[in-house]
């Protein structure tokens, strides 16, 4: 990654001086808590009985409660026990922890939670890489905020019309509370001066390694940021934080609990089960028609390199009679939305995608995951198999690897992850990658 340092916003040199508190994801902060509460704890630092904490224990509004048991979350996951105390309490946050694990719910709860809904005062900034994933974000903090009828949400990203998204802010009834977008659309509002941004508290990214890596993304970010109110609460996320990208994110914040997976072998999803399976390029499609017809499977991701490989894959697979549907950068934003919404609703079982779809995209029915073409590298591998298995369930990960440079990068996930990929077996039990 290319250093930038000279780009990054600085707090005063007492700010940087202040010790950050540090937590592994398999350590958690004491956060002061007495002797007693660390007799609680195993010797490795993790909670004995996971399940013993219960997301009332938070002290959570009413409201917040009601719509949590809606949506059928009885127990809070590892990184929610860890956060949620903290961030409901204003403390910035930068967190890593694996895909599937509700991070989003981290900061849509500390946030509602926390807002105090003004007329025409935008008081939470959401920013995301992809237009998809700001839609995604939205429609959790509608679900969340079920009971808080008060509390006004919207999003907003490129490929609309910004006339429309500038009357939301023409008048205070229509001003949301909650803004959720991409850097792109949310600096021109804010530029343009119909997104006014004084009243800001909590500042968020979620993947965060992703937009401040690349050098226009971080760009934007840091313009939205700087013309916010300097004391906020600032909290990021990700799967994949390096340690080169830790010190950038930590220039956003002010004393953060930080919580990582130095162990990069705890990323990798426990209910996942990886393969690979050697062939030539000619024999993908026959390979490929052969999975779909074998596999048991809710839902499908297949992941290709290019925009021209996706539209040719998904062509291929309708004309095979298979319920394909495919998503990649190249298409209209309303027609993007519209597939991402039909694949979501189970109206589509197979999504043929490029990595616009790879990172942080939610749809719980995803149960096989296919790498039609080798990821650019470990992370990608990382974020495109976590689409299945999340949140504890089970799944499959199919990776062809069809020349000597997929072969180097399949070796290089196995080594940082220190995860065995097998050879994909002639036949596959069900009970592997499927729940019953």
């Amino acid at each position: 990654m290319v250093d930038h340092a000279d780009d990054l916003i600085d707090y005063d040199e007492e700010d940087e001086n202040i010790p950050t508190e540090v937590a592994t994801a398999e350590q958690p902060p004491t956060n002061g808590q007495d002797a007693t509460e660390e007799d609680k704890k195993d010797k490795k630092g993790s909670y004995v009985g996971i399940h013993s904490t219960g997301f009332r224990d938070f002290l959570l509004k009413p409201e917040l409660l009601r719509a949590i048991v809606d949506c059928g979350f009885e127990h809070p996951s590892e990184v929610q026990q860890e956060c949620i105390p903290q961030s409901i309490l204003g403390m910035d946050v930068l967190c890593q922890a694996k895909s599937g694990m509700g991070k989003t719910a981290v900061f849509v709860l500390a946030t509602l939670q926390q807002v105090e809904p003004a007329p025409g005062e935008v008081s939470v900034i959401v920013l995301c890489h992809t237009r998809e994933l700001a839609y995604q974000i939205r429609n959790e903090y509608t679900r969340f905020s079920k009971y808080m009828p008060e509390i006004k949400i919207d999003v907003f990203f490129g490929g609309t019309v910004v006339k429309e998204d500038m009357k939301k802010f023409s008048n205070k009834e229509t001003t949301p509370h909650i803004v959720v977008g991409t850097p792109g659309r949310i600096l021109a509002l804010v530029n343009d001066g119909h997104l006014r941004v004084g009243s800001v508290k909590h500042f968020v990214l979620d993947e965060c390694d992703k937009m401040l890596d690349q050098l226009d993304m971080r760009r934007d970010v840091q313009a939205i940021f700087r013309k916010t109110p300097h004391n906020k609460q600032v909290m990021m996320f990700s799967a994949t934080l390096s340690k080169d990208i830790r010190p950038i994110c930590k220039k956003f914040m002010q004393n953060p609990l930080e919580i990582y997976v130095d162990d990069e072998t705890k990323l990798t999803l426990h209910g996942l089960q990886q393969y690979f399976l050697k062939l030539n390029e000619s024999a993908k499609n026959r390979k490929l028609n052969d999975l779909l017809d074998t596999l048991e499977f809710n839902q499908v991701c297949i992941f290709v390199k290019s925009v021209t490989r996706a539209n040719e894959l998904n062509k291929l697979l309708c004309d095979c009679n298979f319920p394909s549907i495919c998503i990649h950068g190249g298409m209209s934003q309303t027609d993007r939305i519209a597939r991402y919404k039909a694949f979501k609703d189970f109206q589509k079982r197979i999504m043929v995608a490029t990595d616009v779809f790879g990172r942080g995209i939610d749809i719980e029915r995803v149960n096989i995951v296919v790498n039609y073409d080798m990821p650019d590298g470990p992370d990608t591998y990382l974020h495109r198999v976590g689409r299945a298995g999340r949140f504890g369930t089970k799944g499959a990960a199919i990776t062809f690897v069809s020349n000597a440079e997929d072969a180097e990068i399949l070796n290089k996930v196995q080594e940082r992850f220190e995860v065995n990929i097998t050879p994909l077996p002639d036949e596959l039990e069900i009970n592997n990658y499927m729940a019953s």
